[in-house]
């Protein structure tokens, strides 16, 4: 066996401040994820109590109503299909529907104000954020539960009959 005395080219600084920012910036997005709810998702179905999550997939980075199907006028569901004191989360759509009280329905981004993750439940009273335990009002979408730093915000539905429709 022969080993070989030849000096090997030393990393630059540069060479080594540059990878470790690619490893660091890895490491932030598969933390933030990327649009998977990471296995959060629900059955897609009303359950009836106030609880219901939804499979589709949002878009990234569009405020709600923007995503494809999301148009202005679109129908969302039916009043009856948004349990009184819960809601109903609309990934594709961008918005979560809720009924705080019988007859008053509203509406709020589906993405928590601290990362951006997509909310995934609604019971209990509250929008639910699996990635970081944030909790929101569904009477007026205020922050109940950290780290959400700020409400979601309202999204503009109405309602024409028993028919909900983003506005």
């Amino acid at each position: 066996m022969t080993i070989s005395k030849e000096p090997q080219p030393a990393l630059s600084r540069r060479s080594v401040v540059a990878a470790a920012g690619v490893v660091s910036l890895a490491a932030a997005l598969a933390a933030c994820g990327d649009g998977d709810d990471g296995g959060y998702g629900g059955d897609g179905g009303d359950s009836g109590d106030g609880k219901n999550t939804d499979d589709s997939t949002p878009a990234a980075e569009q405020t709600p109503g923007e995503a494809a199907g999301g148009a202005a006028g679109a129908a969302l569901a039916k009043t009856s299909e948004i349990p009184v004191g819960g809601g109903k989360i609309f990934k594709k759509e961008g918005v979560v529907v809720t009924q705080p009280t019988k007859g008053e329905f509203k509406a709020f981004s589906n993405r928590c104000t601290h990362k951006q993750c997509p909310v995934t439940s609604v019971e209990g009273g509250t929008i639910n954020c699996p990635c970081h335990g944030s909790k929101f009002s569904i009477a007026d979408g205020s922050v109940k539960a950290s780290p959400a730093p700020k409400p979601l915000p309202a999204a503009e539905i109405s309602v024409d009959g028993d028919s909900i429709k983003l506005a």
